[in-house]
């Protein structure tokens, strides 16, 4: 064994502290076990409330206390131990003590930011990024704090650290002018609120199309319709169009319908009788516009349009509806005795300008 830790273990002071030392981790054992004892009658009784804020505290509180029950005497034991083998001043140990307290403080309440975002997430009428957003700002908030009380308490002056901080912010910002975009580009998302994770999102100016499945702090994850991720700063969303799908009333169908020429005479009954399927139809909406109208003479159709809206804005449902009304038209213009065109091309030839010669000159011959 090491000469000095024998010297130290043989010295009178040790004799005459180890017996302290023991006492306070014996006080430290008991109150740990009280703790314990009276965490789980506590949870007991929290179980049985209907309010969710005495249980969120509680598990909040379990670790941070526990550490706390352990170290605070630990450091008050170490004390003891320095004061007769050191003659120098142990006031770094008041100011350990005090950080200790600040750390135990800003975990606790670290933790219980994080079970209250928790229990909102599980919570179906909650809006998920919103959530996160002030669950975000928050912690920034909680860690700031935590860390200028914990220089204040190693003593330095706030006041000049607050200066230095200005100072040294512009040359920062310069230095991380994009970092800094991205941030505030998040901030934006999360106040203007264009999006929300889950929402399937789409931009005419980039290649940019898919589900939002995080918002951080300095980019937005989407996973596009291929299942291949998609990273995009925030700092992008400020300078685009975003679309959202998600947040639509209503999905339009769309189709021009064409008819044989040799139809002409039925386009007005079979315009008419699709009109009027369409207003009745359960899945359409006839609230909105819906339009049924000859509308030109193609090159080889009668042309005729279906503008309208289904109730349903769900992607699967919707084609589901416009399958049934496309087949219910079809359906429409065989019953009248019609049929959709397809394109085709009428050729006319003259005899002459062909080089054949008509029957009348041969005969004459």
């Amino acid at each position: 064994m090491n000469p000095w830790i024998t010297d130290i273990l043989s010295s009178p002071v040790w004799k005459r502290e180890d017996t302290s030392i023991l006492l306070i981790t014996f006080a430290s054992l008991i109150a740990w076990m009280l703790w314990r004892f009276l965490y789980r009658h506590l949870n007991d009784l929290t179980e049985k409330t209907k309010v969710h804020w005495d249980d969120l505290l509680l598990h909040a509180l379990r670790a941070p206390v526990s550490v706390l029950i352990w170290l605070w005497p630990a450091g008050i034991s170490l004390g003891l131990l320095l004061d007769d083998l050191t003659d120098s001043s142990l006031d770094w140990l008041e100011t350990l003590k005090l950080v200790l307290l600040v750390f135990c403080f800003v975990w606790t309440l670290l933790r219980l930011v994080g079970n209250i975002e928790h229990y909102f997430l599980l919570t179906k009428d909650k809006d998920k990024t919103t959530v996160q957003a002030i669950t975000k700002v928050v912690k920034l908030a909680v860690i700031v704090v935590a860390l200028l009380s914990i220089m204040q308490t190693f003593g330095l002056s706030l006041s000049g650290l607050l200066t230095f901080g200005g100072v040294g912010g512009l040359v920062v910002g310069f230095a991380a002018k994009d970092l800094l975009s991205n941030f505030f580009g998040g901030m934006m998302i999360y106040f203007d609120r264009p999006f929300k994770v889950g929402d399937w999102i789409r931009s005419p100016d980039r290649a940019i199309e898919g589900t939002v499945e995080r918002i951080g702090w300095r980019m937005t994850v989407i996973r596009t319709f291929d299942k291949r991720p998609l990273y995009v700063p925030n700092s992008v969303f400020s300078n685009i169009v975003v679309e959202n799908p998600s947040r639509m009333l209503n999905r339009r169908i769309y189709e021009t319908i064409g008819l044989r020429y040799g139809d002409s005479e039925k386009v007005a009954a079979i315009v008419a009788e699709v009109k009027a399927m369409l207003e009745n139809h359960p899945d359409i909406d006839a609230s909105q516009t819906l339009i049924v109208n000859f509308d030109a003479f193609g090159a080889s159709s009668l042309d005729f349009f279906i503008y309208t809206f289904t109730k349903t804005v769900n992607w699967m449902r919707y084609h589901e509806v416009k399958q049934d009304v496309l087949l219910k038209v079809m359906e429409i213009i065989h019953r009248h005795g019609a049929d959709i065109a397809y394109p085709t091309q009428t050729l006319r030839l003259e005899p002459e300008s062909a080089g054949v010669e008509s029957l009348e000159a041969r005969l004459s011959r």
